[in-house]
């Protein structure tokens, strides 16, 4: 990762994503429409807003390998399938509870990172995500398994979970060749596809909703999706998708008071205590994730060798 590279403090756009992807959960809850058709749109208008800064790299594509192909057609399905689960998730329990088993994402990220890429985390970093992640799940404890209904919203957030994992690591991947908005309209395609696939097979209506859904829609695109999305792709080109994912761990806090505010789901004592702790647990993953990379030696520098006397040309 070309952390070096980036003229602002990596802190400044993830708190910027985080609060961003906060606000998504709240504007599920607030439409009525099928997830399927909300996810669709969702990414249809975060596409249209996206052209005008991506159409003069689709001459990239024809450089790109079939393998490379296949790898950016998984990554757009896995994100609708995301899409799919967790939004779904919320029709079935709460903010808090949805939220707090996505949150759990970090994990199958390293896991993923650590048999693909051979990625390592430090003791402390991995302390700190450990700390996060015993933080977001006091925010959701008072509120999982209630019912069937919330353990089948709880299941769908888990598979919505390993889905993201799947669709961060294949993006990490594919970042180091190619460019990051060219990358995320890429794969929001795929996905609005499998979308418009699903629907039509299932039946589900994809016109006919009231302005009301029509601006909720806009409203996914805008701001959970390019301020989120879109900014968390750009950011694996300078950070890991474990980091990424580490970052989201914050969206239980954010999501968590907004539904509060917002839609009037009520907090216990335990909840917002295990926010702080969430809180603080990201900054410990952060700043040893950062000075990991610090202190990393630099790779030695190979001397040339000589065999020889060397002759200098005049």
């Amino acid at each position: 990762m070309n952390n070096d590279s980036l003229k602002i403090p990596v802190i400044i756009p993830l708190i910027i994503g985080i609060i961003a992807i906060s606000f998504s959960s709240i504007f599920v809850k607030w439409s009525e429409a099928p997830v399927s058709v909300q996810g669709m749109y969702r990414l249809l208008f975060t596409l249209l807003l996206m052209l005008p800064f991506v159409w003069k790299q689709f001459n990239f594509l024809k450089k790109i390998s079939f393998k490379d192909a296949a790898l950016l057609f998984s990554s757009g399905a896995f994100l609708a399938l995301h899409f799919l689960f967790w939004m779904g998730s919320l029709k079935l329990t709460t903010v808090a509870s949805s939220t707090i088993l996505l949150s759990l994402q970090p994990v199958f990220v390293m896991i993923g990172a650590f048999i693909v890429f051979k990625e390592k985390t430090s003791k402390a970093a991995m302390i700190g995500m450990l700390v996060a992640i015993i933080g977001a799940i006091m925010i959701g404890w008072g509120d999982i398994g209630i019912s069937a209904q919330h353990i089948q919203g709880d299941l769908l957030s888990i598979l919505g979970t390993i889905v993201v994992a799947l669709h961060m690591l294949i993006g990490q991947k594919l970042l180091k060749s190619i460019p990051a908005t060219l990358y995320s309209f890429t794969v929001f395609l795929t996905a609005v596809i499998v979308f418009v696939v699903y629907n039509t097979f299932l039946n589900i209506p994809m016109t006919g909703y009231p302005e009301k859904e029509w601006g909720i829609f806009l409203l996914l695109a805008i701001i959970p999706t390019v301020f989120g999305h879109v900014l968390f792709n750009w950011l694996l080109k300078y950070v890991t998708a474990a980091t990424i994912s580490m970052a989201i761990l914050g969206e239980p806090v954010g999501a968590t008071m907004l539904a509060y505010i917002l839609i009037g789901e009520t907090l216990t004592v335990s909840q917002w205590i295990g926010g702080a702790i969430v809180l603080s647990g990201l900054y410990y993953f952060l700043q040893n994730t950062r000075k990991q990379k610090r202190d990393k030696p630099p790779a030695p520098i190979k001397k040339p060798v000589t065999v020889g006397p060397i002759v200098k040309k005049g």
